[in-house]
């Protein structure tokens, strides 16, 4: 129910602002508020909880009319000092002095924001006193612009470009699916914002102008234009009165941005682009996309309907059009983007396939449009729809915050819809929404009707074909090689030295520390006592005449109940690559009865889905010993417990008798891995350089690095054309199925505390009788080849991701935490501004990983090879030499444990309690750990880097482009590409 307010509750709204309504979202027990501010119409959500975790956000609409990055650039900028906080970094610097939970930058489409969460009512203030400043009295240094975003350097007495979005843009736009999407939002939005790549363009950033940021600054980010939302137990009035006295207050009625429709095109388009490849086999590399323009997302009714539409046509592998996509014969995976994409002012519909080749465009569009026809010419299954609904409801209900705090992700959701001046309430709270299209769904037709409107008949289409070329990466680097030589020849003496001189500039301004007491902070006594570990009850329940124990935790759950299956894997399994395969395989083939094709079905209409994964972690007290646990997952509405049965059905009874799915499956898998590649490049280049410090780490190496996607890549090949390879792959999955199915085994229950005797009791029920085969044979043992070289892998990129790494202790080693508060101490104090400032990279640090018993140093999306392992060696040497400040080491304990402390789900944190006692990470072990992190002292952190870094010789990798092949040997380096 929405309520209209008025001045009659004065006393409980900020003078400076008029409340617009109140309503009460009861699936996620939040109020929300709308205010609007008086002077500058500055809009405010406030989402009331009983959460401590508060979430600020204030965004901004962003609408770039090129793709030179001004809003991308303006994000990074912004942040490097304001009116208030005149420090060269205070974003960095807030990172360092905060207990955040949370603290970023994003830019979208067409919006900025600025989010940030605590826990800490103290750290909340502080923080929200440096965002709202940078956001309204940013100062917008030049020399901040010249690193964040572009500037030209001399090198040898050559211009070339730097500059940290620069560099972190050319990474991204590497990627296949990034540039899939710009390339088809080119030609899908010809003349509004989304034509233009808001991140901006590598070969248009050059063009961009100090003097257009600025003018960008001052045109978009006023109060006007903003839109502030918070979550958590802040009450409003304090928040408002916060807004006002900080910023608000200082300024008068703006401009408003509103978005604008997109031109229509009256007939579709066809066309085709190219994408960087560097390979020599361009077969089967090939992308094929049709995307829709459709009306504006603040139709919450055909929003909803819509997403209806994606659930027939894409939900799973029985929906019709994945089906087609997934077994067409001419490609191997369905495409990057699929679906319904309503964050926009007008909704895009996507449907499309990798791994195919040019000439199956014409068949490609057939086929889909024959499925749109013949879907949209009868009525929708009504049951369906109703599993369609049961997910929408499950979304809705779920309370994440596993990966990002809960408020935040509540916060983007609805903010799309604030930008667009449309209403967020009907995406925090569709039920009033769902009502009017139940209403609508009385005609069989409605949906039909939708697919035939908006998508048959609609004239907004593109089709794009995005064909691989091998030559693109070549020619942009000679084109900006060219354009360099061009300037380069056209610089006056007097141009050369204010470049120089700039450069130098910069150099000072980088090194020129920062006056820490214009800041505020929390500090070590600010940390809470304790930590908060969720507790669980120990039950038992028998399976196969055996007791087997249950961990059952009570959670707030909202109606949702998850339940998995915990089976201690036999070393040799862990070990084998055909483990991670077999994990792909669950609710993704049939099971006992049920083809695939029904069993996707069923899963739709009673789960959030059936997954099957592996929980590992190195021995606590040996780094040989892997501690390894595989999961069996689903989730569903406490309405139905029929989730539970379909679990155990999936696994036990799983069919290895669907070949063609089989290998259809496993070309998914590699197409999907191998798309993915850039975006983890800093990640590969760890394990590569760690691979023989661990058990685990040499295992993660073997079976998820890029050496075992080049494996998957032959095995895909080699079982569809030889029936003696395909059935001994099956051999080797039944035998691993095998025995898990008679392994050792836990059982999880997280629910809220009225349902858990009646899912206890159908747990139990379920998984009285587990029927196992014999199966008497060996695993096939493969042995991989290992080195202890130092490595460099060769990817589709742009830039450079290294990393060097040292052996290092067990977790449950006392140097354990120094090694921890030794990586943050090195990158705030040394490698930040070396890597990232200095550098160019988009990142770098230093970790210690307790599974892999290593010590770390990484890059990410790096335009430097051999200086940034120098840089890695001189943070060690800083250490010793240069004058180190008790703020440094403070700081660095704060963010270990702000990451500590951190909340989740409480679904998430349930688990994430079970998981930690299977791997006997109990909460008397995370405690003293975590008194170890703070007693950690200065001289800790020089003994240990003396005993474990100084004067050893680490193992260096890099992830890096095909076109650095010859600088990597030079520099010593084992050479392998990915296929």
């Amino acid at each position: 129910m929405t309520v209209d307010v008025t001045e009659t509750i004065s006393q409980t709204v900020h003078p400076a602002f008029q409340l617009v309504r109140q309503h009460h979202v009861e699936a996620l027990d939040i109020a929300v508020s709308e205010y609007k501010h008086k002077v500058t119409g500055a809009v405010h959500y406030h989402l009331a909880s009983k959460h401590d975790e508060n979430v600020f956000l204030v965004a901004f609409r962003t609408q770039p009319m090129d793709s030179k990055g001004e809003a991308h650039i303006l994000e990074h900028t912004a942040l490097c000092g304001s009116e208030k906080f005149p420090v060269r970094d205070p974003f960095f610097l807030m990172i360092r002095r905060s207990l955040n939970t949370f603290m970023n930058a994003f830019t979208a489409a067409d919006w900025t924001a600025y989010p940030f969460a605590t826990q800490n009512k103290k750290d909340f203030q502080n923080l929200l006193e440096v965002y709202m400043d940078a956001a309204f009295s940013a100062n917008l240094n030049p020399l901040d612009f010249a690193q964040e975003g572009i500037r030209i350097e001399l090198e040898n007495g050559e211009p070339v470009y730097k500059g940290v979005v620069f560099n972190e843009m050319k990474g991204a736009m590497s990627s296949p699916s990034d540039q899939l999407y710009h390339q088809l939002a080119h030609h899908l939005f010809p003349e509004t914002t989304y034509h233009y790549n808001s991140g901006g363009d590598p070969k248009e950033i050059p063009d961009l102008t100090y003097e257009e940021l600025v003018n960008f600054y001052k045109s978009h980010y006023h109060p006007s234009n903003a839109v502030f939302m918070t979550f958590g137990n802040e009450p409003a009035y304090k928040l408002q009165e916060q807004f006002e006295t900080l910023a608000l207050s200082k300024f008068k009625q703006g401009e408003t941005l509103y978005s604008k429709p997109e031109r229509r095109l009256k007939q579709p388009v066809a066309v085709t682009e190219t994408y960087a490849v560097d390979a020599e086999d361009l077969k089967d590399k090939t992308y094929h996309i049709i995307s829709w323009l459709l009306p504006e997302s603040s139709d919450i009714k055909l929003r909803l309907g819509m997403r209806l539409v994606e659930g027939v046509l894409l939900e799973d592998s029985a929906s019709p059009l994945r089906h087609y996509l997934e077994t067409c014969g001419y490609a191997q995976s369905t495409g990057p983007i699929m679906g319904v994409d309503d964050s926009n002012f007008e909704m895009t519909f996507f449907c499309g396939v990798q791994g195919s080749n040019p000439e199956y465009a014409e068949e490609f569009k057939n086929g889909v449009f024959q499925i749109l026809e013949d879907v949209s010419s009868k009525p929708v299954d009504s049951a369906l729809v109703d599993a369609i609904l049961h997910q929408i409801e499950l979304h809705q209900r779920e309370i994440n915050g596993d990966g990002m705090p809960y408020g935040l992700s509540l916060i983007l959701n609805g903010l799309g819809s604030a930008i667009h001046h449309s209403d967020p309430i009907h995406v925090w709270d569709v039920d009033s929404a769902m009502e009017q299209v139940k209403e609508e769904l009385k005609d069989p037709m409605w949906l039909s009707n939708l697919i035939k409107t908006h998508l048959i008949d609609n004239p907004h289409r593109v089709q794009m074909t995005l064909i691989p070329d091998a030559q693109k990466s070549a020619k942009e680097a000679e084109a900006e090689k060219a354009r360099l030589a061009e300037i380069g020849a056209k610089l006056t003496e007097e141009e050369k030295a204010e470049i120089i001189a700039q450069t130098e500039a910069l150099n000072i301004r980088q090194d020129t520390p920062d006056d820490l007491n214009l800041l505020p902070k929390v500090g070590l006594e600010d940390v809470p006592a304790e930590m908060q570990i969720v507790q669980g009850q120990l039950r038992e329940i028998i399976s196969n005449n055996m007791d087997m124990p249950l961990n059952l935790y009570h959670a707030g759950t909202n109606g949702i109940y998850y339940q998995q299956v915990l089976i201690q894997i036999p070393n040799d399994i862990v070990k084998s690559p055909y483990f991670n395969l077999l994990s792909i395989l669950l609710g993704e083939v049939g099971a006992g009865q049920y083809g695939y094709l029904e069993l996707q079905q069923l899963q739709t209409a009673v789960s959030g889905g059936l997954g099957m994964g592996a929980s590992l972690r190195s021995k606590v007290d040996d780094k040989n010993q892997i501690s390894a646990w595989m999961t069996l997952t689903t989730k569903s509405l406490v309405n139905s417990l029929e989730a539970v049965k379909l679990l155990k059905l999936a696994f036990e009874q799983l069919r290895f008798d669907e070949k063609d799915r089989i290998i259809e499956l496993l070309q998914q898998r590699k197409t999907r891995w191998q798309s993915r590649v850039s975006g983890a490049g800093h990640s590969y280049a760890m394990q590569i350089a760690s691979r023989n410090h661990s058990a685990l780490a040499l295992r993660d190496y073997d079976n998820t690095g890029l050496g075992a996607l080049n494996w998957l890549s032959d095995l895909t090949v080699k079982i569809e054309n030889d029936e003696a390879a395909y059935n001994a792959l099956i051999d080797e999955l039944k035998l691993i199925h095998n025995r898990l199915l008679k392994a050792p085994k836990q059982f999880l229950v997280v629910c809220e505390e009225h349902q858990s005797e009646r899912l206890v009791e159908e747990v139990q029920t379920v998984w009285d009788k587990v029927s196992i085969d014999h199966i008497e044979r060996e695993l096939t043992q493969v042995q991989p080849e290992h080195s202890e070289k130092d490595e460099a892998w060769l990817i589709q990129a742009n830039v450079q991701f290294c990393a060097s790494a040292y052996p290092a202790v067990e977790v449950s080693h006392p140097d354990a935490a120094p090694l921890m508060v030794l990586a943050a101490y090195l990158r705030n104090g040394f490698l930040h501004s070396a890597i990232r400032e200095k550098g160019g990279a988009y990142g770098g640090g230093a970790s210690y990983d307790g599974n892999a018993c290593s010590f770390r140093f990484y890059s990410y999306r790096d335009p430097r090879l051999a200086e940034t392992f120098k840089d890695f060696e001189a943070s060690v040497q800083w250490l010793f030499n240069a004058e180190q400040l008790d703020h440094q080491l403070e700081e660095a304990i704060l963010g270990l444990i702000a990451g500590m402390d951190k909340p989740g789900s409480p679904a998430g944190e349930a688990i994430t309690a079970c998981y930690s006692l299977l791997h006997k990470r109990t909460p008397s072990f995370r405690k003293v750990l975590r008194e170890r992190l703070l007693k950690v002292s200065l001289d800790d952190l020089k003994r240990v880097a003396k005993t474990y870094l100084l004067d050893q010789k680490p193992v260096k990798a890099v992830v890096a482009p095909v076109a650095k092949r010859e600088a990597l040997i030079e520099l010593g380096f084992d050479i392998k590409q990915v296929n």
